[in-house]
């Protein structure tokens, strides 16, 4: 973005104090990472973010939105008081939006978010200008911060957004209307908050709240719950999946150790992605959907998602410090991501001494159901297909305890967090060389740490 402060003022119809001929070319929140000509958004959470008014300055700061009657308002830069600094920069995000004027898509879902927004990217960055959520930057700061950071010649801006309590993404599309409003699938994540996946599907659909009239609504059509509430609408709908139904399903799907590969009912292209997994393809078939939207050739559809780059901790293939190789998947972990990623590593082919090692963590905000939960991957793990199995953290001990009959002791062990160290130790003693690892639990688990140690 690039504006004076003068037209931010009239965009939030209120005034500038200091100089505003200021010209803004980035917003932040967080003061280490301002830069010269920067406008800066002090929120209030855990720290008040008007403490580090000094710091945001000295970062290069030119600006800020402060909060009306708060004190040590800045004097050497351009000040805009406001009632709520994150209202403020929602709303200029909104009249940023509708001045640059891209094409947006939307896209939400229980799992597979941030893989799905790389891909629809990479497909339509092949003939339009693209701009897209970084990282999983997808909640009422993220996605602004991200309108905001899109440059003028933006034509198609493609969000991801999450949420985690109801009327989230309601808010969400009502700041931007999606074009095209995608739903990847329907799981438990945030069950917690939510009580059931009824109510889940629920907050999803609040995705095409404000879905502009001409729009169309993509989603995944093995999800009956998903069915039910899309009729209801009066857009365009199209679904993706792997019944015959389905406006785009895949055939001839085969997966190996670093991509998968197949083609889909109306096409004789044949597409590969450098991921595994039936989850993933699924999630290519989004973007297929997206893609045949703007008019996309399959050709070169297939040729975008052959070079699409994943976002880190997407079962990203690692290799170890004794030579196994790691896949980890491990920003965030639900029941139906954890059945899906241990499917996939299940199929991948070890070498005849190699062995199949899963280290799974807890996975968070599945209140009340947690243990049950946890208990019910026992149907998904089998000792001739995954050949050793450590839990690390408390949840996890119901899993411990329902494979029991499973698992000899020898392979299958449980650690609490207080024990890292020496469940660490124990991985690097029991790794081999020809072993396959996976580590999949809740971003809350950390079990970056653990991967760092096995590097």
């Amino acid at each position: 973005m690039k504006m004076q402060m003068a037209e931010i003022a009239k965009a939030l119809n209120t005034t500038c104090e200091g100089d505003n001929q200021t010209v803004i070319t980035s917003v932040a929140f967080d003061s280490r990472k301002i830069t010269d000509g920067g406008l800066f958004v002090p929120l209030e959470g855990e720290r008040d973010g008007h403490e580090f008014i000094a710091s945001a300055i000295n970062n290069g700061a030119s600006a800020t939105l402060w909060k009306k009657g708060h004190p040590n308002k800045p004097e050497d830069i351009a000040v805009i008081e406001v009632d709520d600094p994150l209202a403020a920069m929602q709303e200029l995000a909104r009249y940023y939006l509708r001045k640059v004027n891209p094409t947006v898509v939307g896209i939400t879902g229980s799992n597979g978010k941030t893989t799905t927004k790389d891909m629809i990217a990479a497909v339509l960055s092949k003939r339009f200008n693209v701009h897209k959520t970084q990282a999983n930057f997808n909640n009422e700061i993220g996605v602004p911060m991200t309108i905001l950071e899109m440059k003028p010649n933006t034509e198609i801006l493609v969000l991801e957004m999450g949420m985690d309590r109801p009327g989230q993404l309601h808010h969400l599309s009502e700041l931007t209307h999606p074009d095209v409003a995608v739903i990847t699938m329907i799981g438990e994540a945030h069950i917690e908050f939510f009580g059931s996946r009824d109510r889940i599907a629920d907050a999803k659909m609040e995705i095409t709240d404000f879905l502009r009239e001409d729009g169309e609504f993509i989603f995944n059509g093995d999800e009956p719950l998903l069915q039910e509430r899309a009729e209801k609408l009066d857009q365009a709908k199209a679904t993706f999946g792997f019944r015959d139904e389905d406006t785009v399903h895949a055939t001839g799907f085969k997966s190996y150790m670093h991509h998968a590969t197949f083609t889909v009912n109306d096409s004789e292209q044949k597409f590969s992605i450098p991921m595994i997994g039936k989850h993933n393809v699924s999630n290519a078939m989004a973007a297929i959907s997206v893609g045949r939207h703007f008019g996309e050739s399959d050709e070169e559809i297939a040729s975008s998602l052959s070079n699409f780059t994943p976002t880190a901790n997407r079962m990203e293939w690692e290799k170890g410090d004794a030579g196994e190789s790691i896949m980890s998947d491990i920003y965030n972990s639900n029941p139906t991501a954890v059945r899906a990623v241990l499917t996939s590593f299940g199929q991948v082919e070890v070498k005849d001494n190699g062995r199949r090692i899963a280290v799974l963590g807890d996975m968070l905000e599945l209140g009340k159901n947690s243990p049950e939960l946890h208990a019910g991957l026992e149907d998904t793990l089998d000792p001739q297909i995954i050949n050793e199995v450590y839990l690390y953290g408390s949840e996890m001990k119901n899993l411990y305890d329902a494979l029991q009959d499973k698992y000899e002791p020898e392979h299958l062990h449980y650690y609490t967090q207080e024990q890292t160290d020496r469940m660490i130790d124990d991985l690097k003693n029991d790794i081999k060389s020809d072993d396959i690892v996976v580590l999949k639990g809740s971003h809350g688990m950390h079990l970056e740490n653990v991967l760092a140690r096995l590097r």
